[in-house]
């Protein structure tokens, strides 16, 4: 049996490609900062690590010791990453590093933009991303069995400790505060978006079978953000009404991160090269997901 060592396991995405991993037969060693949550990681198979993502000496000898190396804890810690480059450095193993498909956006305000889907890491990203990209990048220029991949906005109950996601729930929290769903300005913006249970199986298709140097977008739909708030409003009774907030209002709800790169920003990108791997996603129905949640 093979061992994956997982930062991450915690967290949504983490908790969901360790339960795939552990599915697929992997014994799944994961990073946990919080002992409270030792019991429901052994409860579901994963071996907890006690550490922190500033605990290198940690990480050090768990990436030693394990098969290979994914890492769903962070997109932007440039020490974690060293050092599991460091560590793997002539050994062969596999490092899957996780990105996220903001490196891709915009600062539209809410607005539509006609953009061509990125297939691949921006050339020129904005610089408010350069650094995630400067990582992904390094990622894939080290010498080793290594891989990104890039999520984009992901829906669905998640299969680990952690079921909800990030951007949708966010904006939940908001409609059921204002009596009606919310988008930033027009809300013409667009999300490429993924359910977590096919994002799951990318991790495991791209740790078993994806050549060194590998990125791969995660997508199987695309909406705009006005859709998505209009399907929010009906889920929770709202009869579809919806209504638009500045962006500073935004910034003063969810932080200017928040507001600018996950809810008010145009972030289209294609997973052709997922696809070519054998990626089979199965879920296209975010705006129908969002409506059923509620109501169920």
């Amino acid at each position: 049996m093979k061992t994956v060592f997982m930062t991450g396991v915690t967290g949504y995405i983490g908790g969901s490609v360790a339960a795939r991993l552990l599915k697929a037969g992997y014994k799944v060693n994961g990073l946990a900062r919080n002992e409270k949550d030792f019991p429901a990681l052994t409860a579901v198979g994963i071996q907890p690590v006690a550490g922190s993502l500033d605990d290198e000496a940690v990480i050090a000898r768990e990436a030693a010791a394990a098969d290979a190396v994914i890492n769903t804890a962070s997109a932007d810690n440039p020490y974690v990453v060293a050092t599991i480059l460091e560590t793997l450095a002539g050994t062969g193993k596999k490092f899957v590093h996780t990105s996220g498909s903001s490196i891709a956006g915009d600062k539209a305000r809410g607005a539509y933009a006609n953009i061509e889907p990125f297939t691949f890491i921006p050339k020129n990203p904005r610089l408010e991303k350069a650094a995630r990209v400067a990582i992904d990048r390094a990622v894939l220029a080290a010498e080793g069995h290594y891989s990104v991949i890039c999520p984009t906005m992901i829906y669905g109950t998640g299969t680990g400790i952690k079921k909800d996601s990030v951007q949708v729930p966010m904006l939940t929290e908001a409609a059921r505060e204002a009596g009606h769903g919310i988008h930033i300005g027009a809300g013409e913006n667009r999300w490429s978006n993924v359910h977590i249970e096919d994002l799951a199986d990318l991790y495991l298709l791209t740790l078993e079978q994806a050549p060194s140097g590998s990125f791969y977008y995660a997508e199987n739909g695309i909406h705009s953000l006005k859709e998505i708030a209009t399907a929010i409003s009906k889920s929770l009774g709202f009869g579809g009404k919806t209504a638009s907030i500045t962006i500073e209002e935004a910034i003063r709800r969810w932080g200017i991160e928040g507001a600018h790169f996950g809810l008010g920003s145009n972030s289209i990108v294609s997973a052709v090269a997922a696809r070519s791997l054998g990626w089979l996603p199965v879920h296209n129905n975010l705006l129908s997901t969002i409506v059923q949640s509620e109501r169920d």
